[in-house]
């Protein structure tokens, strides 16, 4: 299975797989509108600006998991981040990241790049994962990690 056949639900809940970004460098963040790390959103949009012509794109997928930390319906999250942050980057339906109910997408991810020590679960909000224009996933960057960190990282496989 590669990370292109994967199915995801957009944020105004249509159905596409990953075979949409094949052959482009993604950003893969679950993302939340009411943690300490969500200014990040502002960094994350100016990577994208920066980049999306050179074909890199980025995938925020919002979760609820870390302290109720996103309660909001798909339509409060959009409205959030495109008023808050001017997020013109694509976002998708809500998700869990671990557990029995851990999105397929996030099975995948922590399976390929594990996290310290081995360990696959997801730590916090705004874990991000690089994947290369293959679909390989190239690195796995801690919440704190700002994005601007990333950009050397993402300029390489550019």
């Amino acid at each position: 299975m590669s990370i292109y056949d994967i199915e995801v639900k957009t944020i105004d809940g249509k159905t596409i797989t990953l075979e949409k970004y094949k052959g482009e460098v993604m950003l893969i963040v679950n993302v939340a509108s009411k943690c300490g790390f969500t200014p990040q959103y502002k960094g994350l949009e100016d990577l994208y600006a920066k980049y999306h012509e050179r074909g890199f794109r980025i995938l925020g997928f919002p979760c609820n998991q870390f302290l109720s930390q996103e309660p909001g319906s798909n339509q409060e999250i959009a409205k959030f981040c495109s008023l808050t942050y001017g997020v013109t980057f694509d976002m998708f339906a809500k998700i869990d990241v671990n557990g029995d109910t851990a999105h397929p997408l996030y099975q995948y991810l922590k399976a390929q790049e594990p996290g310290f020590m081995g360990t696959e679960f997801i730590k916090w909000n705004f874990t991000k994962f690089l994947v290369d224009r293959q679909g390989n996933v190239i690195k796995r960057y801690a919440p704190s990690t700002e994005p601007k960190e990333i950009e050397k990282d993402i300029e390489k496989l550019l």
